[in-house]
């Protein structure tokens, strides 16, 4: 890597495998299975396959408040996927996203298995299956996918242009920091405008818009994203604050952000999630080692 200003591209790329911070051992140009490695599956009718990185926690936020909603058939099993060890290579979860991100999700409630994936994607999946969070027709159904995929086009400048060069990149580069800065916080400003004129992002309901944009600007919003909420200025967005923390206090929220979370507070870990009753028992701190 050079940090030179004088810096030419080459005429044709090649990888330079000490390349890529934080995330080196995992980055590669290439796509496709690195080991075998079959996934496990557990008896509900979905099985997911995530980690509680913001992408992770929309999909487990979505199955935990169609529950609280009462839709027992959104029960699932939530299996992490430590994409640190590269686990998101192995031929299973190829097999479920030939992009090897997380999340990926299997819906094994009819009688043949669907594969699903892309975040988006699978809050489409689920808001259609059950009729919830999701308008069925008309304007409503239009401002809500419209927000669901502002999000999903917003992520890679927030998390890949903001969050990569600011807090996980080998150096820091003032150029690249003040470019994306700069994105994050139109960003904030687009969604503060919004939530100047409405309760949640797409209108007066709650919908899978909130779900796909909260874990991303919500937690940069509540501090909890890459350590940067003094430097964006972040409480100066007194709509998104307002919202943030809304979103933040609702129960099926709580549980849905420490799904298969294995790092922070023991007590907001859940590796796994096979039951409801796993949120009182099988926490980190509850399983943790005594004396």
């Amino acid at each position: 890597m050079s940090d030179s200003s004088d810096y030419v591209p080459p005429k044709v790329w090649t990888w330079d495998k000490a390349s890529g911070g934080q995330f080196a051992n995992i980055n590669r140009p290439i796509a496709g299975a690195t080991h075998e490695k079959e996934l496990p599956v557990g008896r509900h009718p979905f099985q997911l396959y995530s980690l509680a990185t913001p992408n992770g926690q929309k999909v487990t936020i979505m199955f935990e408040e169609l529950l609280a909603a009462g839709h027992s058939g959104a029960e699932y099993d939530a299996w992490p996927v430590r994409i640190g060890d590269g686990e998101q290579f192995g031929s299973g979860f190829v097999a479920i996203n030939p992009n090897s991100k997380i999340p990926a999700l299997v819906d094994r409630s009819g009688p043949t298995p669907v594969r699903v994936f892309e975040s988006g994607a699978i809050l489409m999946h689920l808001a259609e299956k059950f009729g919830a969070f999701l308008p069925a027709s008309g304007p409503a159904r239009a401002e809500t996918l419209s927000w669901l995929f502002w999000q999903m086009g917003s992520a890679p400048f927030l998390g890949g242009g903001f969050g990569h060069f600011y807090a996980y990149a080998p150096t820091k580069i003032e150029y690249a920091i003040n470019r994306y800065a700069m994105e994050a916080k139109r960003l904030l400003d687009v969604l503060d405008r919004r939530l100047a004129e409405s309760e949640y992002v797409a209108g007066d309901q709650y919908t899978i818009a909130d779900m796909a944009n909260w874990p991303w600007f919500g937690g940069l919003a509540l501090g909890r994203a890459y350590n940067a909420a003094e430097f964006l200025d972040v409480q100066s967005y007194k709509h998104v604050q307002r919202w943030a923390k809304a979103i933040d206090a609702r129960p099926a929220v709580k549980r849905g952000r420490i799904v298969n979370r294995l790092t922070g507070d023991p007590s907001e870990q859940l590796h796994e999630r096979h039951d409801a009753g796993d949120f009182e028992t099988r926490t980190q701190d509850k399983l943790a080692p005594q004396g």
